[in-house]
């Protein structure tokens, strides 16, 4: 859900990279081992912790208006901002970064200039792909090592089993008795923390699959059983630093590279897809963090919020005699507000997310909303969050009132087809059939 976040003398707030919820309250982000190093500003002394980088991209951004593209794609983060501080000491900024001017058709006065690194240039491409072979090369090694490592043992997580020798004895036993499988073994890395993680979830009681906390530890194995959940969730990112896979080609997920490799596999006469089992509905809260599987228990979770007053008892939220996209709008304003810790009802700030949300209850200000104008403006008819399962559930009053109302309906103009012989004979397509024939 983190994004970063730009604001001059608290005036101006830009969401300057897509917010996405997160797949699952416990899922955690990851693309690789995490470092020890320090990360420093590539302009100044200032330096963050390894795990502060949002903190960091913030304070190039505010302090020098430097915007590092593709952050997240990066293998060595504090490497490839130590190599950038030498140069930048060495040469001015400009020669190495694109200059974005925003306002640009405005007065000069308010025009500002931002600073763009990105891998257009070969320099900074060729860092990358450096930084990309070398830790590929770190990953292979470690991967070597506990393929011939003999001194593995552990307990299986299932039926408290020990396996001693290799790794692999482990992992098979869990596939073939428990029909439980990570893969195979030469495609993962770092195979103990992997298990670690897997067992804390289950000592927390919790599925690996769906990921939902139990009461007690029968109850979590029948679920698993009944439900076939003894899987992992593809979709957790937390997961994603233990497979070779993911650090094979820079810039691409293991999603992207499988897709590639099974390209050549795909029958096109084969279109059976009736194994096919759509990702389940994450559905957020509008007023707070509450997540659930589907949207009536949502809209259920949002009826009880206090001081929630509709004008019908089972209405869904935002209010449905709004147009469609007014519905839409009005979703990404409050979600973008809340986002960013100010009150939607009374444009009060506060210092995080968790203040707002208490105040927006405490002070009555669920149904609160501020004039039509602060939210209807083309701005919101894009998703605050790209994965918000709400945007899809509105329901478009215009159709079902029959379209009675058509007063703001966009008139359409008919095409002049008084001439229809030559109309046809100056076509687009018609040109365009030509031309391939005078190539042929």
């Amino acid at each position: 859900m983190a994004a970063c976040t730009a604001s001059k003398d608290g005036e101006q707030d830009s969401i300057l990279e897509p917010l996405c919820f997160p797949e699952s309250p416990a899922g955690g982000g990851g693309g690789g081992a995490a470092g020890a190093e320090p990360l420093l500003c590539l302009l100044c002394a200032e330096s963050v912790g390894p795990r502060d980088r949002d903190v960091l991209l913030r304070h190039v951004l505010l302090q020098h208006r430097l915007v590092i593209a593709d952050v997240k794609l990066i293998a060595d983060l504090p490497k490839y901002l130590l190599y950038w501080k030498g140069r930048f000491l060495e040469q001015p900024l400009t020669d190495f970064c694109s200059v974005i001017k925003t306002n640009s058709t405005g007065p000069v006065e308010k025009q500002e200039e931002y600073f763009l690194l990105c891998d257009i240039l070969p320099e900074d491409r060729l860092l990358r792909e450096k930084l990309q072979q070398k830790r590929l090369e770190e990953i292979l090694e470690q991967q070597q090592k506990e393929r011939d490592d003999s001194s593995f043992q552990r307990l299986c997580m299932f039926c408290s089993e020990e396996f001693t020798g290799n790794r692999s004895s482990l992992l098979n036993h869990m596939a073939r008795e428990h029909s439980f499988s990570i893969g195979l073994p030469d495609n993962i890395v770092y195979c103990n923390e992997f298990l670690d993680a897997l067992q804390s979830k289950l000592d927390n009681l919790q599925c690996l699959y769906c990921e939902k906390t139990f009461r007690d530890k029968t109850t979590l194995k029948d679920h698993m059983r009944k439900k076939a959940h003894r899987r992992i969730n593809a979709g957790n990112r937390e997961y994603d630093r233990f497979y070779v896979i993911n650090y094979l080609e820079l810039g691409k997920t293991w999603e992207e590279v499988q897709s590639e490799d099974d390209r050549d596999l795909v029958d096109d006469e084969d279109d059976d897809w009736s194994d096919w089992r759509a990702h389940p509905v994450c559905a957020v809260c509008l007023f707070c963090d509450q997540q659930s599987e589907t949207m009536d228990k949502i809209y259920t979770h949002m009826q009880s919020f206090p001081n929630l007053l509709t004008s019908r008892s089972a209405a869904p939220l935002p209010p449905s005699d709004l147009k469609f996209y007014q519905q839409v709008k009005l979703v990404n304003f409050i979600r973008r507000e809340i986002h960013q810790s100010r009150c939607y009802g009374c444009q009060e700030r506060f210092g995080c997310r968790a203040e707002v949300l208490e105040h927006i209850v405490a002070a009555g200000h669920v149904m609160k909303l501020p004039e039509t104008s602060a939210w209807d403006q083309p701005q919101y008819y894009f998703p605050t969050y790209e994965n918000d399962a709400l945007l899809c559930t509105l329901t478009d009053s215009d159709g079902e009132s029959g379209g009675t109302d058509r007063s703001e309906d966009v008139p359409v103009i008919a095409e002049d087809i008084s001439n229809l012989h030559t109309l046809k004979q100056t076509s687009v397509l018609k040109q365009l059939l030509r031309n391939r024939s005078s190539c042929s």
